[in-house]
């Protein structure tokens, strides 16, 4: 009988509609994630520092190409001057020069090939830093959301517990009433409801700050309601790859040792780079133009003729001293080689941590899980059994009363223990390149 008026507890509580979030849109954890991938300015920002990257590849791209310019330059000229007669008198003299000059760099030490170079290594950083930061948010949305899952089914089965002590309650006030129970067992049955009510409205609050705390990582607008999809099941039985093979996957194929690993490369070629500063630079140019001025015999088409000159040649440019501004930027560019492996040192040792710690997690979870499942199911055994004995005077209140703080302990442990290991199987199949799905 008390099995039963549990199952029918837990179903009336479990399709009781919540009217304020029916007409909510419900979002699945995929939608979620797309719509982090889309909106979250992190995300938006770092696409526009990869733009700024690819803009700088092209600039330095261009390098290489000749540079062509050309001049129009038109001139009034005020002036006194004698005349014959030995007087002073005005005039006004109109001039111009036009030209058209190109340059190109032939050497500079593989300077510009090599900052093309570092600039292709760097648009690729920056990709890899946005893949990097769309794990970070995909990680901690999938925590906020099965948090969620976590609240709305602890909901639940709070719901279920206030309506079996309300039950009990009332069945306990029909045997007071017929004198067969004390007052004191009466009480402390309402008062353990008070409690369980109590603890219904901790977990409904815990529900709408697990809400917020998605609502805030999406970033979505404060207006905006949503409910979260209730998937069919969120356990599977997952073959445990081993450590070793799950830490190398991530080690091999993570953005963040990818992005660390170039970033070495970029320095190393800013060592080249800097290098280039001792070598001669050779660029050639050529130019061609003419002038005029009214203040001549020829006309206007003549001294264009006339004036019109062409030009070509090479400049050979060897640094002799620059007064330590190469031998510093060289010791400047092998420094920054040094910090960026440092930097991968770390980023691998810490994601290594990281694998082992997610790997940890996962079994801890999986034997608290199967612990929980067996704990919970004796303690409900033992609180029917204690239910049963008060209705026929074999136990007291009290009794029944452990038996049943001992089954809410074991109810919410094993709803903590199943989510927490949903959780962890997920984030370490992740790192192993598994999309999260739900």
């Amino acid at each position: 009988m008390f099995n039963k008026l549990i199952i029918f507890c837990f179903f009336v509580c479990k399709c009781a509609p919540i009217q304020a979030q029916d007409s909510l849109p419900r979002w699945s954890l995929q939608t979620c994630l797309d719509y982090a991938k889309t909106h979250n300015i992190t995300l938006n920002s770092l696409r526009l520092s990869r733009s700024i990257s690819e803009q700088d590849l092209l600039l330095s791209r261009s390098a290489v190409l000749p540079g062509v310019s050309a001049s129009l330059a038109p001139a009034v000229t005020y002036s006194k001057v004698t005349d014959s007669n030995g007087d002073l008198r005005s005039r006004v003299t109109t001039s111009g020069t036009t030209a058209a000059s190109a340059s190109v760099t032939l050497y500079n030490g593989g300077y510009l090939r090599n900052d093309i170079k570092q600039k292709q290594l760097l648009v690729q950083v920056a990709g890899l830093d946005l893949a990097a930061s769309e794990n970070d948010i995909t990680l901690s949305i999938t925590q906020a959301y099965l948090n969620i899952l976590l609240a709305k089914e602890n909901i639940v089965y709070v719901r279920d517990v206030v309506a079996t002590s309300e039950a009990q309650v009332k069945q306990e006030q029909q045997f007071y009433d017929a004198g067969t129970v004390a007052l004191k067992d009466l009480i402390q049955l309402q008062a353990q409801l008070a409690n369980d009510k109590y603890t219904l409205v901790a977990a409904e609050n815990t529900h709408r700050q697990n809400m917020l705390t998605l609502k805030q990582i999406l970033q979505l607008p404060p207006d905006t309601g949503f409910a979260v999809l209730e998937p069919d099941t969120i356990m599977s039985n997952p073959v445990l790859t081993t450590l070793s093979e799950a830490r190398q996957t991530a080690l091999d194929n993570r953005p963040e040792v990818k992005s660390s690993e170039l970033s070495v490369e970029s320095a190393k070629i800013g060592v080249l780079k800097a290098r280039a500063g001792y070598l001669p630079t050779l660029s050639a140019g050529a130019g061609i133009g003419t002038s005029y001025t009214d203040n001549s015999y020829y006309s206007f088409m003549r001294q264009m003729d006339n004036n019109f000159y062409q030009q070509i040649g090479v400049t050979l440019s060897v640094p002799i001293f620059s007064k330590r501004a190469n031998k510093v930027n060289e010791a400047v560019a092998k420094l920054e080689v040094g910090q960026a492996e440092l930097t991968l040192q770390n980023t691998r040792t810490t994601l290594s941590y990281d694998v082992e710690q997610a790997y940890i997690n996962v079994l801890n979870a999986q034997s608290q899980y199967d612990a929980a499942v067996e704990q919970l199911r004796y303690t409900q055994e033992a609180y029917r059994i204690a239910n049963e004995q008060l209705k026929i005077g074999a136990t007291n209140t009290t009794e029944v009363l452990v038996q049943k703080n001992l089954y809410i302990q074991a109810l919410q442990s094993y709803i903590q223990a199943k989510y927490s290991s949903a959780l962890y199987i997920r984030i370490y199949d992740f790192y192993r390149g598994v999309p999260v799905t739900l």
